[in-house]
């Protein structure tokens, strides 16, 4: 998990290199010259949660461009000087050349007429000797303008703090730059400039913040030089563009510049406020560096101490924020579950994401054979939620755009005539940010999803458990491919249920989607059931996703970070790993590492034959199961009897009453690759003895066509210890004429 800068793109990994950036030492402070006004805009008629700013509001803000378009932002600090961010001018480790970049001053909107605004080359730009990367603080830069900005109404200089400056702990400022409206989510045309307003942290508290930890255990150090403006709540931030642009602070009457954007996880995340360089503390560079200049910028005495509780200076409490979304009083009990209702139609199942905004699957609303749009009649549509005594209006559908050609991307969104008050019920679900891991073993539950009435018996509360992303990623990939690592979206969601024959059907059409629980709180993990065979378990797709889409059309879903993240100390599921040979059917000899229900071996098969036995066969391909033939065949008899064969319950349940196991064990042997290979079916009477599989490769394959045969490059791993030992004889041993007599293959009649 990386930071994220608030940079269009992400540089991380910055390494100093002597020499390459202008020296800090300090030399004596100079007074700022009287001349110089600062910190007031003209009077005009006013990011992450916030809105457009009026034009002339912030005068002091700049558009810093490279390569002919917006990279950062700046402050006007004096006419010939520009205040940014290190991170801004820095690649690898080199100070980029500072003729490519340009700043624009006394714009607003950066699409039309630039009325007032105009460009100045940049003649020097310096960067603290001390600057590494982001997180290790001095991330701050000064550019020398080749000639000086015009002042006037839409360009004035901002007032910077003085080293002894203190801005009171909970003091209102504002943020302002053209950076991204969220993760992820570019700022639309006609980029005008944002402004959001932000509430100073104290260091204490904001430690606090960082210390709690996040996904991936990520916590950050707070250093010297570093302030934190934010929300708990998170919902308002600077985000990727922002960098370098202004924290301003109103105090008698003018507007000192309190930090400059730094970076922070994510973009307005509960719990991660943004992380500002601090100004002040950077009074005796800044002065080192303009030495000389005429007029210079301004560094003007606070106007009066602003009274702060001895007690907030010296610690802050701690008010650690709790999600807003995915709280259900017990499981079942879905506060979010909303029913569309579409005359002439069958209800649909969605959830709410936020006050305004339900998701639901485009099917049930989009012909997929027409390319008409959206429909007409939504003023007959209503919404349905928990606890509501009348329906609500829906005033806008938005499908996704594939959602006519992938199921994967099924999705649409309502929104609602009116928002709903989510200070009581009903309450919205939380939704996986892209980076989020589920990890194997989370619990999970089925709800509604879709088209159709509710499951018979307990069937809405199904109860599953994640199995491994990598059996579910193979079980559905290619052949050798890679599986995603945590912080990659997965492919597929790959749940085992408890009830697994009530959880493969789809009652009248309807179908499920996937609820996981993380310290109590649910999130909506997957939608729809990937298209697959009944042989196969149920493997949802991933909604994390789509977390960009929904939140780029909501502006206010509910994406939660992720609250459980302890692997535990082996890391394995941190490291890279690749998929086994795949048949037609997806990766064969595959086991689950946590076997559900008790099936150890999911290619197990019961075999029940007429009368009182019970064999054991063994799952070859969909249509085609392999049983010992003394396990069938009464002695001296060719004729079949009636045979009945139960798959995906080996072991899990008990025998009917009066039947005895007649069973032909198999050998099993695993690959260095993971899966695992049948090489032989004990002899009757033996546990010893195999009659062995190899051999018998042209018979089976001529009679199933889809069995899959190790390649003669795969042979098995043959473990040093333990009692998985497979000895290599056997493997390569030469079939004898009597091997097939202890085979036989019984083709399944599968019903749906």
């Amino acid at each position: 998990m990386a930071w994220h800068l608030l940079l269009p793109l992400v540089m991380l990994g910055i390494s100093p290199i002597p020499g390459a950036f202008q020296d800090s030492a300090l030399s004596p402070t100079q007074e700022e010259p009287e001349d110089l006004d600062c910190g007031r805009p003209e009077p005009s008629a006013r990011i992450v949660g916030g809105s457009d700013a009026q034009p002339g509001s912030w005068p002091w803000q700049v558009s810093l461009h490279h390569g002919g378009g917006h990279i950062c932002g700046g402050s006007l600090i004096a006419p010939s000087w520009v205040l940014s961010a290190a991170h801004c001018f820095i690649t690898n480790g080199t100070l980029e050349p500072a003729a490519e970049w340009s700043v624009l001053l006394g714009v607003h909107s950066q699409d039309g007429p630039l009325d007032g605004a105009h460009a100045r080359a940049v003649a020097a730009i310096m960067v603290p000797a001390n600057y590494s990367q982001v997180e290790l603080g001095a991330d701050l830069a000064l550019l020398r303008l080749a000639s000086p900005a015009s002042l006037g109404p839409a360009v004035q200089p901002v007032c910077l703090p003085r080293a002894s400056h203190r801005f009171a702990h909970g003091t209102a400022c504002w943020a302002t730059g053209w950076g991204d409206v969220q993760e992820a989510d570019p700022l639309p045309l006609p980029w005008v400039l944002q402004e959001v307003e932000l509430r100073l942290l104290g260091e204490a508290a904001c430690q606090c913040l960082y210390s709690r930890p996040g996904p991936f255990n990520l916590t950050l150090q707070l250093l010297p030089g570093m302030l934190c403006a934010g929300y708990p709540e998170g919902r308002r931030d600077t985000c990727q563009g922002d960098s370098g642009g202004p924290l301003v602070c109103e105090e008698g009457g003018r507007w000192f510049q309190a930090g400059i954007t730094s970076f922070g996880f994510g973009c307005g995340r509960r719990n991660r406020p943004g992380v500002f360089t601090a100004v002040a503390s950077y009074e005796a560079w800044i002065r080192e560096q303009v030495m000389g200049s005429e007029p210079g910028p301004a560094f003007p005495i606070q106007p009066q101490k602003p009274q702060s509780d001895p007690q907030e200076l010296r610690e802050e409490n701690c008010t650690i924020a709790l999600p807003e979304c995915g709280k259900a009083p017990r499981p079942g009990a879905w506060p979010w579950e909303a029913r569309v209702m579409v005359p002439g139609s069958r209800p649909c199942y969605g959830a709410l994401v936020s006050e305004s905004w339900v998701l639901a699957p485009a099917s049930c609303f989009l012909d997929r054979s027409s390319s008409d749009g959206p429909p007409r009649d939504l003023d007959t549509w209503q919404v349905l939620l928990p606890s509501r005594p009348r329906a609500e209006r829906v005033a806008r559908l938005v499908p996704h755009e594939n959602a006519t050609w992938d199921d994967a991307f099924d999705l649409a969104l309502l929104q609602l005539g009116a928002p709903v008050n989510l200070s009581v019920a009903p309450r919205p679900v939380c939704l996986p940010h892209p980076e989020h891991y589920f990890l194997p073993g989370s619990r999970c539950r089925l709800a509604r999803w879709g088209r159709g009435e509710s499951a018979p018996g307990p069937g809405a509360l199904l109860e599953a458990e994640l199995l491994g992303r990598w059996w579910c990623h193979c079980l559905y990939g290619r052949k050798g491919a890679a599986v995603p690592l945590p912080g990659d979206p997965p492919h597929a969601l790959c749940p085992a249920y408890r009830e697994e024959e009530e959880a493969g059907r789809c009652w009248n059409d309807s179908c499920w989607s996937l609820l996981c629980q993380e310290e109590g709180t649910w999130f909506l993990a997957g939608i729809r059931d990937l298209p697959s065979g009944c042989l196969r378990p149920r493997a949802f797709f991933p909604l994390q996703t789509h977390g960009p889409w929904i939140s780029h059309v909501t502006r206010g879903a509910y994406l939660e970070d992720q609250l459980a993240w302890d692997w535990g100390p082996d890391g394995e599921e941190t490291e890279t790993q690749t998929c086994p040979p795949h048949t037609e059917y997806g990766a064969c000899g595959l086991r689950p590492e946590a076997a559900p229900m008790g099936v150890l071996w999911p290619w197990l098969a019961e075999v029940h034959v007429a009368g009182d036995r019970v064999c054991t066969g063994i799952l070859l391909a969909p249509g085609w199961v392999l049983v010992a033939t003394h396990c069938v065949l009464r002695p001296g008899s060719t004729t079949v009897p009636y045979i009945e064969v139960y798959l995906g319950r080996a072991g899990a349940s008990p025998l009917p009453q009066g039947h005895q196991t007649s069973s032909a064990p198999p050998l099993l042997c695993q690959t260095t690759e993971g899966s695992w290979v049948l090489v032989g079916v004990a002899v009757q009477g033996s546990r010893e003895l195999f009659a062995a599989i190899g051999p018998e490769e042209a018979w089976i394959s001529q009679t199933v066509g889809e069995a899959h045969f190790l390649p003669p490059s795969g042979s098995p791993h043959w473990p040093t210890g333990g009692s998985n030992l497979c000895p290599q004889e056997l493997a390569r041993a030469s079939g004898s004429p009597r091997a097939v007599h202890f085979l036989l293959l019984l083709t399944l009649l599968i019903q749906s």
